[in-house]
């Protein structure tokens, strides 16, 4: 079992709480997030993730096309993607697993997993 832990970004939800002009180009934002996460994948978000940390965006919708990048893997959902993220954090019961994502009702069934759930702004590190 990887002793890291496991950091699952809600790509749609942290890109959409941004009003940065996102919705003209979903997959370029995405990238950008993807981007992102990989100094989180070293790092972690001080104080409450210590790196490194494996990383892992959801992706889905006009996103799916986004490749992963080192230090981040990305998942495209088949279908949806809370869904994909439920299913990443119940195949992970030992491992510390932390999922960002603003949707209410996503947090409460992965919360109901053991997981631990942050909102896009911790991630940020705006919280």
């Amino acid at each position: 079992m990887d002793p890291r832990p496991l950091l699952i970004v809600d790509a749609a939800n942290v890109v959409g709480s941004r009003p940065d002009g996102w919705w003209r180009d979903r997959a370029g934002a995405t990238a950008r997030l993807r981007d992102a996460l990989a100094a989180v994948a070293e790092q972690g978000v001080p104080p409450l993730l210590a790196g490194p940390a494996e990383v892992v965006l959801v992706v889905e919708g006009a996103a799916r096309g986004v490749p992963g990048a080192p230090g981040v893997r990305v998942v495209a959902a088949r279908g949806s993607g809370d869904d994909a993220i439920v299913e990443l954090v119940g195949a992970a019961p030992g491992r510390r697993r932390l999922v960002v994502t603003a949707d209410r009702q996503l947090r409460g069934r992965v919360g109901a997993l053991g997981a631990e759930v942050y909102g896009p702004r911790w991630l940020r590190g705006e919280a």
